[in-house]
């Protein structure tokens, strides 16, 4: 029986993973600190909700054992570098270990666009370090080195880098027309950044493919996730509201901010309650174009043609 843990599965991507692996015949495990956080999928046959703090070695382990893979979807976006530390590395270190003492043969690590396991330090971001460290982690244990086990071969290791995930509830397009609906002016951090969007439910496919055994290259992979087109961030902005026809279709006036608005705007933006829309880090990141850079496979290599971003933003916008 094909049996698959999948942490970070209550999130937006997570609850298409889920779909599409209960629809591929998986048998699916999905942990979560509070079984309300799981509502949209635990209808799902085939798929059972555990309530654990994946974070926690001796609980993940348990919770591992039995299963043959293993999909990693956790992350944040917003945070300390402690938080970013805990997401991003210090679960990498968790999950091989669980996996090495669980004999897991498979596993598919969700990473991001402009992540360099090699020369981590080199990147401009909290959050692309780490995302980096965390990729270096899991490609040695998959190489049978540092899971904490003697003798443990390692595993069979799938990393995917998707640009921007976008979808019907994600908090990018879907953000920018809420915000264009209720502002006069938007003004603008980051607005020449590049993106290659790429739709959830492509990333959900390439997941169940990797985990079928889709990729001809050898372990570890690394396949970049993007869609067919490149946008600047401003552009991105205006299709949310041409899709979402506000402003008869042409939206808002978007200003521009040079660097040091940015940077005040997300300080002030950070001193609000509740999670920050943006953040210096996000802004870090941003230098580097979230776009392919062409020396790894794309979705073609797993038979999986990138949809067009418009035609779907438009149906949920």
């Amino acid at each position: 029986m094909k049996k698959v843990i999948v942490l970070g599965g209550t999130g937006f991507v997570g609850r298409h993973v889920c779909e599409k692996l209960v629809r591929a015949g998986w048998q699916v495990t999905v942990p979560t600190r509070r079984r309300s956080n799981a509502q949209a999928i635990q209808h799902l046959p085939g798929l059972t909700v555990v309530e654990l703090d994946v974070h926690d070695p001796a609980a993940l382990a348990g919770a591992v054992d039995g299963h043959t893979a293993l999909v990693n979807l956790v992350a944040i976006l917003h945070g300390s570098l402690a938080e970013f530390e805990r997401a991003h590395v210090a679960l990498a270190h968790t999950i091989a270990q669980a996996c090495a003492a669980a004999s897991v043969k498979q596993v598919v690590h969700v990473s991001a666009l402009g992540a360099d396991a090699l020369q981590p330090q080199t990147l401009p971001s909290m959050y692309l370090r780490t995302k980096s460290e965390g990729e270096a982690v899991l490609i040695q244990a998959a190489e049978g080195a540092g899971a904490g086990v003697v003798g443990q071969a390692g595993f069979d290791l799938s990393i995917l880098r998707p640009s921007v995930i976008f979808g019907a509830e994600d908090k990018f397009l879907t953000v920018f027309a809420k915000l264009q609906k209720v502002l006069p002016v938007l003004p603008l951090a980051g607005a020449g950044a590049r993106f290659a969007p790429v739709w959830v439910q492509d990333v959900a496919c390439a997941v169940q493919r990797c985990l079928d055994g889709a990729s001809a290259d050898a372990s570890p992979r690394i396949i970049e996730a993007v869609g067919p087109e490149v946008f600047t961030l401003k552009q991105l902005v205006q299709i949310a509201a041409q899709c979402a026809g506000i402003g008869g279709g042409f939206g808002r006036p978007v200003i521009a901010l040079p660097d040091w608005a940015a940077r005040l705007q997300a300080t002030l933006m950070g001193l609000a309650p509740g999670e920050p829309v943006l953040t210096h880090d996000n802004l870090d990141s941003m230098k580097v174009d979230n776009v392919a850079c062409g020396r790894f496979p794309g979705l073609a290599s797993l038979g999986i043609t990138p949809s067009a971003l418009q035609p779907i933003a438009q149906d949920y916008l």
